[in-house]
């Protein structure tokens, strides 16, 4: 197979608000939008957010799901969306694998973790392919 993207889908009962949290806080580009399913963009990545369309589609449990967002200034960032009142679940600090980084959780239960790379630790150094 030569897929030439992939892009989650996660089923969740409010599309729109996911939509907005991605929107506001990442400056999200929605993509599509048909209401009950919506797809954003930020930086090279896609989200897709689904109201399920029927009894067999289970909504997401808001467990288990993280995303990493590389992005150039993590202290910024946190500096940003803490100020607008998002709370964090991981600190931000350094970690010996090789980046600086903190955790956040979007309205549907998903994870996401904010990292800018810095250099690993030598422990971790023989990690790196």
């Amino acid at each position: 197979m030569n897929a030439k993207q992939i892009s989650p889908t996660i089923c969740v009962a409010d599309p729109a608000s996911s939509r907005d949290f991605y929107v506001k806080h990442f400056d999200a580009e929605v993509v599509f939008d048909a209401g009950w399913y919506v797809n954003i963009r930020i930086g090279n990545g896609e989200l897709c957010f689904m109201k399920p369309q029927n009894p067999e589609q289970p909504l997401f449990a808001g467990q288990g799901l993280m995303y990493n967002l590389a992005v150039e200034d993590v202290d910024a960032e946190h500096q940003k969306l803490t100020k607008l009142g998002l709370k964090t679940v991981m600190p931000l600090e350094d970690h010996p694998w090789g980046d600086r980084g903190f955790s956040i959780v979007d309205p549907s239960g998903v994870a996401l973790y904010i990292y800018t790379p810095i250099e690993p630790s030598a422990e971790f150094k023989q990690y790196y392919k």
